[in-house]
């Protein structure tokens, strides 16, 4: 599903030279792998998750998706769209629509209107998610948890393959984390949904199937 081969990224760092957070990052997943991405703050986790979901170009090496080139210029946004789920530490709802329709936006980026499987496919993952009675409230009602189960839902609504996770677990309380982390587990067992999360914690680490440290712009 994932094979990224020698991957470099670097920026300047204001004093005429460039710091390297990639070194030659190597990674493979198969088809419904759940990995967890291990580091220090700032060693380099969000940039290679924003690179996977070709948010951002290398600076060299090569990354393939399901056996397309991810990082031919320019990017295909259809194929981002269809194919990777992106899940942040901020559910970044928006606060004009209700729940439903917040999931369902992904489906409105090529398309006037939703249509009835996509809507069918949004209730099974709100009952998937244990939020199916929140359909009609709106993002100032609902809590942290709840919040982050309506932008897996919105993530998911696509039937990406790939869901890529950047410390989903980050601002949420423990019990709140580990109903998450959990959640994320189903998905991935119940859906195949290939998974790749970074976090700083251990605990939420320890859901997945593969643990890797990110360290001196490696993968170890």
């Amino acid at each position: 599903m994932i094979q990224v081969k020698d991957l470099e990224k670097s920026f300047p760092d204001g004093k005429n030279h460039r710091k390297h957070l990639l070194r030659g990052i190597c990674l493979e997943a198969e088809k419904g792998a759940f990995i967890a991405i291990m580091g220090a703050s700032g060693s380099g986790k969000t940039t290679l998750l924003s690179i996977l979901g070709t948010l951002m170009e290398p600076d060299s090496g090569t990354y393939f998706l399901n056996g397309q080139d991810m990082t031919l210029r320019p990017p295909d946004r259809r194929i981002r769209n269809r194919a990777i789920g992106f899940l942040f530490q901020e559910p970044r709802l928006m606060p004009q629509l209700n729940v439903r329709d917040n999931i369902l936006l992904p489906t409105l980026a090529y398309q006037n209107r939703t249509y009835t499987a996509q809507e069918a496919y949004a209730r099974q993952l709100m009952e998937l998610s244990g939020i199916a009675s929140l359909t009609r409230r709106y993002p100032h009602t609902l809590s942290g948890g709840e919040a982050g189960r309506v932008a897996l839902c919105r993530a998911l609504v696509m039937k990406p393959p790939v869901l890529l996770a950047d410390e989903p677990t980050g601002q949420l309380d423990a019990d709140n984390a580990r109903q998450t982390v959990a959640l994320l587990s189903r998905v991935n067992r119940e859906l195949d949904t290939t998974i790749l999360l970074v976090t700083h914690s251990a605990e939420t680490a320890s859901a997945a199937q593969k643990r890797l440290t990110l360290q001196n712009g490696l993968l170890k």
